[in-house]
């Protein structure tokens, strides 16, 4: 089984982040939905927190760590 991780991720605009993984692909998430129907994300919905993620090492994460995606999920729902 190969481990897939995050290793770039750059805002576009709106919930779409662009994320490079560690395989070489560049893929393009949209977090709206997930942010939008899951009460966990809900501080998210405010695009300037959104915006405001950190890698931390193997994904994405917001609020010092609080809130992240799992990078499979990330890599799953993204479009190249």
């Amino acid at each position: 089984m190969n481990l897939i991780w995050v290793t770039a991720a750059k805002y576009l605009g709106e919930y779409r982040i662009q994320l490079t993984f560690n395989d070489g692909s560049v893929k393009v998430f949209d977090g709206k939905e997930i942010v939008m129907t899951h009460p966990l994300f809900k501080p998210l919905q405010s695009l300037a927190v959104y915006k405001e993620f950190a890698l931390d090492g193997w994904t994405l994460s917001w609020s010092n760590g609080t809130i992240d995606l799992a990078p499979e999920y990330l890599y799953e729902h993204s479009v190249v």
